[in-house]
């Protein structure tokens, strides 16, 4: 290219930029200069306002696709502080008036009771530590004294709030709601729901009174519903309002976050308070809408308009299998009752109490999840009190936070050891089960240990089969005592007790009776051996345990949830492999050894001797500390098992507590009912295990 032409060229790109340029500043000139106030007028004479559209949650559903957590359609009834036309106490006093005819409540959080003669309490109790932390938070907005009384306290209220013309009743109604208003930070960009799932009565007086054109709004919104509330209310947990010290975090060095609202939600939102519910959050909650209003200079609203529709949330599929969940649930509970009504003082009849597991041996994935005794989800609030003050505690989680010495349950663990150290082999007769034993003279108990073993005659050269088969404390004694606590624990622990499984909610780990403890002794470790000493356990890692066995030394992550799928189109968007977290390597055949033991232990029972199919089962019978004789030394026993089967080919594991149960055999019948829920009955006899037809 010519220099000429090179010229040209770039006095043409000069020039095109001049315009360019020229064009902008002119523009400019116009904006600034000529129509500059035009534009500043515009601009302040409306004003924008973002507010949340709620995306619907996503649903907790079972194996199957079977909802278990869903939602319904509902109402809210909102303050929209841009609708406000006349005095904000007024028109609460008439919204709460229309509430209470339509048995509604309303959101207030202020822990201060309704006036009696004018005199107000505080009813955060000591042992409540979310409304404890309520009312210091309150005395310190109010800047009031730690020591302050409910009466200065409510004073403060009804100064700032200007109630002082309104009766001591309405003084507390409209403190406590102004306070909530305050708390969730009601502004023109925050709406302040006043009530939830409020009556049909509560919309259509609204409604007709015109009150949505004076603030009122009524919403139409989804809540958590619960096909079966009873059906596993501790693993699904339930969703309820972010507390005020859940948004507003003060750390010990005084410095104040808010961790929820960071990530994205508002105040009055709902929340995962609890298992699933809780552990899914993330993935269940959606992402929310968003819809402008516009508003002129007079507080007109202009225009609305969604900017962004609400997308909902994942569906979780958990391992659950709801038909399996209730049926076990049904098993546990008629045992429990039978034992009450039949069985002896002090051997069952006292039973009250228990959980169950069952697990998916090739997975890891709990099938069912059962506490005993239960309560219903739906009725959560309702019945806050009466579940609280039952004193057979119904709100606890006994299969992943109850912990329980495992009694003989902890024998198998104990053999393995001994098989794979070399200690022994299956056939070998180390000891005689009968009487005292002398070599045992640093036991804790005058005489020495005897043999406990059940359905043997005393005095017999037991192999490890029937070790096993009949359980010989004895037995257990020698071969514990020659292992050493540490490599029967750390077997116990790799095969999955006293350690955490992996299940996705929280989870007791336990503990196993070590060297280190302070209590221990030589006589502790016999004890330990046979799953007792300070040994305990919880049911998820019995039926872990069991299943591990079953599997010949390979342990699974123990877990819930096996996927979460788009609400909208059921594609997976996320799974989980079953996972292998623990192996003990076996070349000699111990745990084959170990399983025929565990067949004649099924073998020996009156309730699985005749079944058709064959269960491999360990009970135990550990003692409680509660005595119900002193002075003879005896003490109320658990019951306690775990099982699997079909030996040829095992599908499930089980692993099950009975509080006050009178001894491990009172669980059989559970475990004999638990194996006919699963496999399909024809013609009143159990399928073979071949067949593998599951229930739907």
């Amino acid at each position: 290219m010519d220099r000429k032409s090179l010229a040209r060229r770039l006095g043409a790109l000069i020039a095109a930029t001049a315009v360019v340029m020229g064009v902008f500043i002119l523009r400019l000139v116009q904006f600034q200069l000529v129509q500059g106030e035009e534009l500043l007028e515009k601009a302040q004479q409306v004003s924008n306002y973002l507010f949340s559209i709620p995306a619907a949650r996503g649903e907790i559903v079972d194996e199957y696709g079977r909802a278990m957590a869903s939602n319904v359609s509902g109402y809210n009834l909102v303050i929209n502080k841009l609708m406000l036309t006349g005095d904000l106490n007024e028109t609460l006093v008439e919204l709460v008036e229309i509430l209470q005819a339509g048995g509604d409540e309303w959101n207030d959080t202020m822990p201060i009771s309704a006036p009696e003669n004018g005199h107000y309490e505080f009813t955060a109790g000591e042992d409540d530590s979310r409304a404890q932390s309520r009312l210091d938070a309150l005395k310190e907005n109010l800047v009031k004294q730690p020591y302050a009384t409910a009466g200065q306290v409510m004073a403060a209220v009804v100064e700032r709030y200007e109630l002082e013309d309104y009766s001591p009743g309405w003084q507390r109604i409209l403190g406590g709601i102004r306070y909530q208003m305050e708390l969730e930070e009601f502004s023109d960009n925050n709406n302040f729901t006043l009530a939830e799932d409020v009556s049909s009565r509560t919309v259509a007086t609204v409604k007709e009174r015109g009150l949505t054109s004076e603030g009122a709004d009524i919403t139409e919104t989804s809540y958590r519903v619960y096909a079966d509330g009873t059906l596993a209310p501790h693993l699904l947990g339930y969703v309820g309002p972010i507390y005020a010290e859940d948004w507003k975090v003060t750390d010990e060095e005084g410095n104040v976050s808010y961790p929820l609202k960071e990530k994205g939600y508002a105040m009055n939102d709902t929340i995962g308070q609890a298992g699933l519910e809780q552990v899914g959050e993330d993935k269940l909650r959606g992402e929310d809408g968003i819809k402008q209003v516009t508003r002129d200079k007079d507080g007109v609203i202009i225009s609305t308009e969604v900017i962004q529709d609400p997308q909902p949330g994942l569906t979780m599929v958990t391992t659950i299998n709801a038909d399996l969940q209730k049926k076990v649930y049904e098993a546990l509970e008629n045992q429990i009752l039978n034992l009450q009504a039949t069985a002896e003082q002090y051997k069952g009849k006292e039973a009250s109490a228990g959980a169950v597991v069952v697990i998916d041996v090739k997975t890891g994935g709990i099938l069912a999840c059962v506490n005993y005794p239960g309560y219903d989800l739906n009725l959560r609030s309702t019945n806050a009190a009466q579940y609280a003050s039952d004193p057979n505690t119904p709100l606890v989680d006994r299969a992943l936070r109850g912990l329980y010495s495992p009694g003989s349950t902890f024998k198998p663990a104990v053999a393995l050891e001994g098989l794979l150290s070399g200690l022994i082999t299956p056939t070998d007769t180390p000891i005689r089960c009968g009487g005292a034993q002398s070599s045992y003279n640093y036991y804790v108990t005058s005489g020495g240990p005897r043999c406990e073993g059940i359905g043997h005659v005393g005095g017999a050269s037991l192999d490890l089969y029937d070790a096993l088969g009949y359980s010989c404390n004895t037995y257990f004694y020698d071969l514990g005592r020659r292992e050493g606590a540490e490599n029967f624990n750390e077997m116990a622990r790799t095969l999955g007790l006293a350690t955490e499984t992996g299940v996705e909610l929280s989870e007791y780990t336990g503990r196993t009776t070590d060297p280190d403890d302070d209590n221990f002794t030589l006589g502790l470790e016999l004890m330990a051996a046979i799953g007792q000493g300070n040994t305990a356990v919880t049911p998820v890692q019995l039926a872990t345990y069991a299943a591990t066995i079953a599997n010949g030394g390979t342990r699974y992550r123990t877990h819930f949830i096996s996927s979460y799928r788009d609400s909208n189109t059921g594609e997976v968007v996320e799974s989980f492999e079953p996972e292998v977290v623990a192996q003990v390597e076996d070349n000699i055949g111990a745990f084959d050894a170990v399983e025929e033991g565990m067949i004649r232990a099924a073998r020996s029972s009156s309730a699985l001797r005749d079944y058709p199919m064959t269960i491999a089962v360990k009970t135990g019978s550990p003692q409680r500390a509660e005595y119900y004789d002193k002075e003879k030394g005896l003490t109320y026993l658990n019951s306690a098992v775990i099982a699997y089967g079909p030996v040829e080919d095992p599908q499930i594991a089980i692993g099950a507590i009975m509080e006050y149960g009178g001894g491990g055999s009172n669980l059989l019948p559970v475990v004999r009912d638990i194996f006919n829920a699963y496999f399909i009955e024809k013609t009143g006899d159990l399928q073979s295990a071949e067949a593998g037809q599951l229930l739907p």
